[in-house]
């Protein structure tokens, strides 16, 4: 997300990127006088990053020249003697920050994907800087009053409608970021924002410390009974990589549940590994979050509180299609009784089945997955380990995620071997429509490691717009574990449905046809964006997409009809569990959220525990997906008082996916006209429109219920 004005705290929110290994050492002092990398565009296709040129080095001081210039070009804005114009002034700012946007884009990148000390150093330092460059051009009187005389006049002025709407969202966003606060107020405003970004620096700085330091190190084999072989040679890869040869090392992803828990038979390995993960940033040491997070949160209501919100939800959701804490709110605990009611029927069963085995033990959190796998066995005859050599990544890549895109939307891909990327495994596709003319480019980076943030994102090196001539250049993170050499990446079911998901917001960025940058590809409000990614899932199951790269990675034959029956007769299952899991996270933000700006510090874990009784989700066996010191969402990634936007999101996904069932399914035509509606759009017009446009009515929550079991 990139616009000029906006993209400084979207990028702050989105300080989630990695770099490491693959950018060269600070040169030393003594080499010569080298020229920034960021100063000038890169003369790779398209404008891609030239990762053979790019070092630690050159981001701090080209991210300091590009705030001074854009500095430059927003002064000359602000004085300029001319009447405010469309063009003098929205246009100019849509311009600026070109040098900052480059060097920034790729930093944040790097950040997330693959991080190094001198890098979460950077971070460190840029972060209040980038804060109040953002506070220096929001806040700034002069050019707030030229932007409010357009907008004061903005249907006057004989422009399109999606310029129109270029000036409402630039007034909106000043006034959002305190440009109508008198002067004391707007000091307060920028000291709660550098101590937000500096805080949220540290949280992200410490969650990756703390999912690395959490990893759980076994001294026996036996232990890992239940695990593949393969899973066993990786973990004592992982052990032996941090110096304990001969033991294994069982690393975790970012969720409270973890995909081992599924596997393991030993109930003491399993209970250590939970509680290694539901601890994480509640030890009492160094990378302790607990202060962090009460402080971000309070200091959050302070913000909302100066400008005139009761709590931050409330500032938060104004701008979304939401609008209200009470909406999203509604949402959510709509479907508790539904989920609740079938987790409490799923833990019957799993208790069944420990009492049929005489396990002797109430059911526990740590049990879950694991007998939630024999009941799967016992009722759908489906086990994971069956289904895995049917899904292949490089199939589900090629013949699964870019088949479907070609279905629908008539796209091409081919692998671009010249582009370097900041890592060998990455690679570079360049995208090209049905006339074969190039799109844009994806870079795909499928494997987790430690200096790379958990879960799975997209993001962008550049973005698409007319106004810069530039095209998209997108990025695609996942966090599968890597196998061991020479061994296949094989691919859980969830695993694929995740690369579906992601490409879903690359193909949001790619397809965009906007102008303005503001609007470009994801910028949209939180609780859309997530739409045409979880919309993309679908076709994971498309019975022609999935025979096209459901095949065994080793033979090519397809995966039997008995298989996939069994994948789509489970798809429902332990739908309980996972409704409710969501439910508490996304309630659980939303309570941190609408503490008013006069709450103390709260204690972390009765804040917890309170917020979730409120609404009936205290369960014993089910916790939320994220607890809060480990929730990088709502305290790293933008999404605070946001992730109930996947339940928002997913409302509309499954009410468009009914409009195409209901007119034919997988057609080019039908993919074209999501595309047209809904992909190129971008931001240009309000979410409900863009839907309406689509589907020609508003969604229902029907299809979601239906979809998920719940009706």
């Amino acid at each position: 997300m990139n616009h000029s004005l906006a993209a400084l705290s979207l990028l702050l929110l989105a300080a989630s990127c990695g770099t490491g290994e693959t950018q060269k050492k600070d040169m030393p002092a003594t080499a010569p006088v080298r020229e920034n990398p960021f100063a000038q565009e890169s003369k790779l296709y398209l404008g891609a990053p030239d990762f053979t040129k790019i070092q630690n080095g050159d981001f701090a001081p080209a991210m300091e020249e590009g705030m001074k210039k854009q500095l430059e070009e927003v002064k000359a804005i602000a004085d300029n003697s001319e009447a405010p114009s469309f063009d003098n002034t929205i246009v100019a700012l849509e311009k600026s920050g070109q040098e900052l946007k480059r060097a920034s884009k790729v930093f944040f990148n790097l950040v997330a994907s693959n991080t190094n000390d001198t890098l979460q150093a950077v971070n460190k330092d840029m972060a209040p800087k980038l804060a109040a460059h953002s506070d220096a051009i929001n806040l700034d009187p002069k050019l707030f009053a030229r932007v409010k005389s357009l907008y004061d006049k903005r249907d006057s002025l004989g422009l399109d409608s999606v310029s129109v709407r270029l000036i409402d969202r630039y007034y909106t966003q000043m006034v959002r970021a305190g440009a109508l606060l008198n002067a004391d107020d707007q000091k307060k405003l920028r000291a709660l924002n550098e101590e937000e970004s500096k805080l949220t620096t540290r949280f992200t700085d410490n969650l990756l410390k703390n999912v690395n330091k959490a990893a759980v190190l076994v001294d026996d084999k036996k232990q890992l009974d239940g695990m593949s072989d393969a899973e066993i040679d990786a973990a004592a890869d992982a052990a032996k990589d941090k110096g304990h040869e001969g033991k294994w090392l069982i690393t975790l992803q970012n969720t409270t549940m973890q995909p081992v828990l599924a596997e393991i038979k030993d109930r003491a390995l399993r209970e250590r590994i939970f509680n290694a993960s539901i601890n994480r940033g509640m030890l009492g040491d160094s990378t302790d979050q607990r202060s962090t997070v009460s402080r971000l949160a309070q200091l959050r209501a302070e913000r909302a509180k100066l400008l005139g919100y009761p709590n931050f939800a409330a500032y938060t959701l104004a701008d979304q299609m939401a609008k209200t804490p009470d909406a999203a709110v509604k949402l959510l605990t709509g479907m508790v009784p539904a989920a609740v009611k079938n987790v409490k029927a799923e833990a019957a069963k799993l208790q069944a089945v420990i009492d049929k085995e005489k396990g002797g033990f109430t059911l526990a959190p740590w049990d879950w997955d694991y007998y939630a796998e024999k009941v799967r066995k016992a009722e759908y005859d489906l086990d994971e380990s069956q289904i895995k050599p049917y899904f292949e990544l490089d199939h589900v890549l090629k013949d699964g995620v870019f088949f479907a895109a070609n279905a629908l939307y008539g796209l091409h891909f081919k692998q671009r071997t010249d582009l370097p990327g900041y890592r060998p495994e990455v690679r570079v596709f360049e995208v090209f429509d049905a006339d074969s003319s190039t799109i844009g480019l994806l870079y795909f980076d499928p494997y987790a490691r430690e200096n790379k943030q958990g879960g799975a994102w997209m993001d962008s090196f550049q973005d698409q717009s007319y106004l810069l001539d530039e095209k998209p250049i997108v990025t695609q993170n996942i966090n599968i574990k890597k196998p061991v050499d020479g061994e296949p990446t094989l691919l859980s079911w969830d695993e694929v449905t995740t690369v579906f998901h992601e490409f879903g917001h690359a193909l949001h960025g790619l397809l965009s046809t906007q102008k303005y940058p503001y609007f470009s590809g994801t910028n949209t409000p939180r609780d859309f964006v997530e739409f045409p990614s979880q919309f993309n899932e679908n076709w994971a199951s498309d019975p022609k997409v999935f025979a096209n790269y459901a095949k065994h990675w080793k033979t090519g034959e397809a995966i039997p009809k008995a298989l996939v029956d069994k994948i789509k007769k489970s798809s429902k299952f332990n739908q309980g569990f996972m409704t409710t899991e969501y439910l508490a996270a996304a309630l659980l933000d939303l309570q941190w959220h609408m503490l008013p700006a006069d709450a103390p510090l709260q204690d972390v874990p009765k804040f917890e525990k309170a917020a979730l009784a409120q609404y009936g989700l205290d369960l014993p066996m089910v916790l939320p997906r994220y607890r809060t010191c480990y929730f990088m969402h709502i305290w790293g990634n933008g999404y605070a008082a946001g992730y109930y936007a996947y339940l928002w999101s997913e409302v509309l996904e499954a009410d468009a996916f009914q409009w195409f069932v209901e007119h034919g399914g997988m057609t080019r035509p039908n993919g074209m006209h999501f595309r047209e509606t809904i992909l190129s759009k971008g931001g240009s017009k309000p979410a409900d429109v863009l839907y309406r446009d689509f589907a020609g009515r508003n969604p229902s929550v029907d299809p979601l219920l239906v979809k998920r079991g719940l009706k």
